[in-house]
């Protein structure tokens, strides 16, 4: 049996030997085990064969070395020094600032108020005046200048923006002056609208208890309505003095009236335009006297 061959081992049946974990990892490693570049420690290994490495040796380097040290020893401990005396400074100097804009503000803050308060005294001596009787026409006057609140007869009413309002494009007769046709009521529609009630025959119009003055102004400031700067908020209630019963049927058969309608049927703007028994609109809350003459003395008066 000792000379019997033995068959030839395959070796193509047995197991790849494991691939070692940090096979992939042969760079870092090399960076790892030599952190210094070859140059740079050729470098060190002739100085220190040379002696030149390491600390000076002589008296004169020693003397410089020490002379540099003391020199940025006193740079950093002068500096310090300057800021520690700065601080002080600089933080004085920041509470005076912060002082003077405390005081500068009080006092814009009390100016403020005198203006509120000299205007209110301004306001009230204004109506004051106007309500003194004048020669019979001082109550005619104060309510034709809205200085003054009027309660009658008249109309009401009410314009709302049409269900589902929203900004767009396209022509009609609202297409001038930057006009979108929507169904938003714009300003130049209020301002339609209380033209054709002054021209109907009211006698005094207010726009959601904003009563309005030969010199009120309507506005837009996007898409709000402005009556004297003040924001209005839909639905708009419009209040008209006069006569009841003609003061609605003129404004309806009035081009403004129509331009009104115009807008209800094409725009789906709502409306609605009802008499009143009575109607009450408050003194104007910006009333302005731009011109007054002294009253003449009565005869006798002391």
């Amino acid at each position: 049996m000792c000379g019997m061959s033995q068959p030839p081992h395959d070796r193509s049946s047995a197991p790849p030997a494991p691939a070692r974990p940090d096979a992939s990892m042969s760079l870092l490693t090399h960076v790892m085990d030599h952190g210094l570049d070859e140059g740079y420690a050729q470098a060190a290994a002739r100085r220190e064969a040379e002696g030149t490495a390491g600390l000076p040796r002589t008296l004169k380097a020693k003397l410089a070395l020490a002379a540099g040290l003391v020199l940025a020893a006193m740079v950093v401990t002068l500096g310090a020094a300057e800021a520690r005396v700065a601080a002080p400074v600089l933080a004085k100097e920041r509470q005076e600032l912060i002082d003077r804009v405390e005081r500068a503000d009080e006092r814009a803050k009390g100016l403020e108020r005198d203006i509120e308060r000299l205007r209110t005294n301004v306001a009230d001596r204004q109506r004051a005046a106007l309500k003194q009787p004048g020669g019979g026409q001082a109550d005619l006057v104060a309510l034709l200048a809205g200085a003054t609140e009027v309660r009658g007869p008249g109309i009401k009413l009410v314009v709302d923006d049409a269900k589902g309002a929203s900004s767009g494009d396209g022509g009609g007769p609202r297409e001038s002056a930057g006009f979108s046709d929507t169904g938003r009521l714009r300003d130049r529609d209020m301002q339609k609208i209380v033209n054709g009630l002054w021209q109907s025959g009211a006698e005094a119009v207010s726009i959601n208890g904003q009563r309005l003055t030969a010199l009120s102004a309507i506005r837009a400031a996007g898409d709000a309505i402005l009556v004297d700067n003040r924001p209005l908020v839909p639905p708009y209630e419009v209040l008209a003095v006069g006569d009841k019963k003609r003061l609605g049927t003129a404004f309806q058969d009035s081009a403004d009236g129509q331009y009104l309608h115009v807008l209800q049927e094409s725009y789906g703007i709502r409306y609605t335009l009802s008499a009143a028994d009575e109607v009450r609109l408050p003194a104007a809350s910006s009333l302005t006297v731009r011109t007054a003459t002294a009253a003449e003395q009565q005869k006798g008066a002391s």
